[in-house]
């Protein structure tokens, strides 16, 4: 039985996987029920009555013939649940929890339907398929939920991995560390930590878990004969996904809109966010089990195509782009809660109007075996704006190198620099900076202004694309 201290840790901590906030018990109560179902078809939780969305402490008060109701809603879960109910006070208010165990027995059923957990929401599983993939899948073993004996999570935790964390899931810093590990259900129930606590929070989890890593490489051309850069990036989910977003930006092509006083708008030859959505949904969903092969995130001078192991499950297969189930619910759980996914089953949609606002086609999705998304690039080496329009008109100039790219980069940000400046900051010789420098000048990309030893290289009209 929680206490004060343990609720209320839960409720600054914010609704999740494990969590689900009421403000008092609906008229229908079997949606409760429905609730406590799906908790106990994932790794149980808590369902909280008497605190509102925003996490604030209404109080309420469950009077015999609701908690009754409950109870003999409850009890039409088969096979049998059970499951406390009791009241916490806290300060002068009252909040009633549902206390669910992760079921022994899965698959619970209510009224003759399945529900299960994704991310801090429930769903129905409505068709034969969805029951029978999820039959299939109460038989297999989470990989994230594996005991992990050899992490210790209060000694081997990345500290940084741990504050980015508590940022991005807006959490009391009065709340401690111990506190929210338990309450993100990071343990088994004999007290070892989990192998998605590990991959999430360790310093370097690919000492163990060596497939778990994102690979990067760019290609030359539209095949994979020729490769040009080739990075693998380990350490915690959460940097792999900075990184390989890293990456990617350093090697697509970004214009800068400038108009009038105000900042440069940046405008990307493909929205960022279809991959923030593609790499978020490989860490999350991929079949960690598959020890020979990894994320795969493959540039080419037509698109760019984000893999990772597994193909879709069978719930989703049968409506794909609409429902959503992951291999790794404490993975996705976690992402969730740093609020890098938005809303179940909602990434697909997203990524898809992003490409077309973008005037790029929709993404295209691979699913067997291993699950692709293949994102089209504009066929094109550079661009102007038209500032004034506010329209982009496409040049065609020869490709500019990583170098080049470098330093129309730094003049972006840092203009009137010299050579000797320039070549410090992309660490090359004087000599090789002034090749680059040259070859960007004859492409009318930059120019020079002022004095012989006192000015500096400026971005031609102070506007391009790289």
């Amino acid at each position: 039985m929680l206490n004060t201290e343990n609720i209320q840790s839960l409720i600054d901590s914010g609704e999740g996987y494990n969590v689900e906030f009421k403000v008092r018990v609906p008229s229908k109560v079997r949606e409760l029920t429905e609730e406590i179902c799906a908790f106990a078809n994932a790794n149980g939780g808590y369902l909280l009555i008497g605190v509102d969305d925003s996490g604030q402490v209404v109080d309420t008060n469950l009077e015999n013939d609701k908690r009754s109701a409950i109870q003999g809603s409850i009890s039409e879960i088969s096979p049998a649940l059970h499951c406390e109910l009791y009241s916490i006070n806290i300060g002068d208010k009252t909040v009633w929890v549902i206390d669910v165990p992760s079921g022994k027995d899965k698959p619970y059923i209510f009224s003759g339907s399945i529900y299960v957990r994704e991310g801090a929401n429930s769903q129905k599983l409505r068709t034969a398929e969805e029951m029978r993939g999820f039959f299939q899948e109460c038989n297999k073993i989470f990989f994230d939920h594996i005991p992990c004996h050899w992490f210790n999570i209060y000694t081997d935790a990345d500290e940084q991995m741990i504050k980015s964390f508590r940022t991005e899931a807006k959490l009391s810093s009065s709340t401690p560390d111990k506190q929210i590990f338990e309450n993100l259900e990071l343990f088994t129930e004999s007290g070892t930590a989990k192998n998605g606590a590990a991959m999430f929070f360790g310093k370097q989890p690919e000492r163990k878990f060596p497939h778990a890593v994102t690979r990067c490489v760019l290609f030359k051309g539209t095949n994979k004969v020729y490769i040009i850069d080739d990075k693998t990036f380990g350490g915690s989910l959460y940097q792999q996904y900075l990184q390989a977003m890293s990456w990617l930006e350093s090697k697509l092509q970004v214009a800068y809109k400038i108009e009038g006083a105000g900042p440069r708008e940046e405008i990307w030859e493909i929205p960022l966010t279809v991959f923030k959505e593609a790499i978020i949904n490989a860490l999350s969903h991929r079949d960690y089990y598959e020890q020979g092969a990894s994320i795969m995130i493959e540039m080419f001078d037509d698109r760019v195509e984000i893999s990772n192991p597994g193909g879709l499950l069978p719930v989703v297969a049968k409506d794909f782009g609409h429902k959503s189930m992951t291999r790794n619910p404490l993975i996705f759980g976690l992402f969730t809660r740093m609020h890098l996914v938005e809303r179940v089953a909602s990434g697909i949609p997203r990524m898809q109007e992003a490409m077309r606002e973008a005037n790029l086609p929709e993404p295209e999705f691979h699913t067997e075996g291993m699950f692709t998304a293949v994102f089209k690039r504009k066929i094109t080496n550079s661009a102007n704006y038209d500032t004034v329009n506010g329209r982009v008109n496409d040049i065609v100039n020869d490709t500019i190198n990583e170098n080049e790219q470098a330093i129309l980069n730094l003049l972006a940000t840092t203009p009137d620099l010299n050579a000797s400046e320039i070549s410090k900051h992309i660490n090359k010789s004087l000599r090789t900076t002034m090749r680059y420098i040259k070859v960007l000048q004859d492409k009318n990309l930059i120019e020079f202004r002022g004095a012989p030893k006192t000015g500096g290289y400026f971005l031609k009209n102070e506007t391009y694309e790289i």
